[in-house]
This record gives C-alpha cells, structure tokens and sequence, in this order.
C-alpha cells in the first residue's frame, strides 16, 4: 500500500530517484523515462476526460487510467530472475488487461467507417486530447523499447502501450461523431 506523509525527501536532489524494489536510479535513464512518459499520457487522458460526455467511455478512460499506473508500477520495477519474479508481489501488466483494451477498441471501431485519408488530431475537444494522449503514448512506446534493449522487461508492458495508441485514436475518431466529423488530411492542400 502506497503511503505518503511528506511529498519532499530530498533525496533526488543529487538526480537520482528510487524504484519501486528499493533500488536507486539516475533520473535520465531509460526506464524513468518510460514510466514518466506513461504518467504524462496518463494525465493528457485524465483531461480528455473532463470533456467526456458518454458515460461508458468514460469509464473506459478511467479503467485505462488505473491500468497506465499499473504500467508504470510494472516499468518502476525491475525484472527479477524467473524464479524470484513468480515468488514476488510485483505489480506487472497482464494479458487480461491487454484483452478488454482490444474487445473496447474494437466495440468502439465497429461503429466508424473506414479511414479514406489521414486525420489531423482535432475535432472536438475530448478527441483533440485523446489524439494528444495518442502521440504521448506512442512517445512512451519509444523509451520503453529503447529500455528493454538495455534491460529486461514485461513483453506485456510493451504490448500494452502499444495497443493504448491504437485504442486512443479509435476513441477520437469515435468523439467525432463516429469519424464523421474527424478533421482530414488534404495532401499539398497549403501549397
């Protein structure tokens, strides 16, 4: 259980910052930078969120938003042998969760046409942010494969990220009155 009396230690002021096993890191590296860029989609979701007005995709965007802090908990922690690894309560990402992000991604699709052309992020104001949470996850998708040519990590935890993008495009375009109001790509249009 999570307990936070004091938000300041003063401990990472050397740079440093300490992962969810004990161990101590140096702020740049790149598993920080995969879970800190997990946490910045997370918010950008947590505001298209605020301009949500259907009530089941809402609560999808919540799901997803307790499943990224699951994300980074499994990112924050670091990939014990085998043996250790089933023995310990590390929080890691789980092919359930990927599962219900597909079966919602592809309710949601089932009532969009098919894409003609490339959409711009925008369009309403909750497809706007959920496009900008799009890029920001994709962003996470990068560090964390740049993290796990260094270390070993939950192939889930990358499927995951990965599928998340998928999923936040659908659910702009759904925003935009099922696709039909989506902002489209006119190539050499400003010429």
């Amino acid at each position: 259980m999570v307990k936070l009396n004091k938000i300041y230690t003063r401990t990472g002021d050397d740079g440093s910052t300490g992962l969810a096993d004990g161990s101590r890191t140096n702020k740049d590296c790149f598993r920080v930078r995969a879970y800190g860029e997990v946490d910045e989609a997370n918010s950008a979701v947590g505001v298209a969120r605020l301009y949500m007005d259907n009530i089941d995709l809402d609560r999808s965007l919540a799901r997803i938003q307790n499943d990224l802090f699951d994300l980074g908990a499994d990112l924050s922690t670091p990939t014990l042998e085998d043996a250790k690894e089933k023995e310990s309560k590390s929080l890691r990402v789980v092919q359930s969760q990927i599962d219900r992000l597909e079966n919602e991604l592809d309710a949601l699709n089932a009532d969009i046409a098919p894409l003609k052309t490339f959409v711009l992020p925008g369009g309403s104001k909750p497809a706007a942010y959920l496009h900008l949470a799009r890029a920001i996850s994709r962003r996470a998708e990068r560090e964390i494969v740049a993290m796990a040519r260094e270390e070993d990590i939950n192939p889930l935890a990358l499927k995951y990220i990965n599928r998340l993008s998928d999923y936040l495009f659908v659910a702009a375009r759904w925003c935009n009155m099922q696709g039909r109001t989506d902002v489209k790509w006119v190539p050499g249009k400003e010429r």
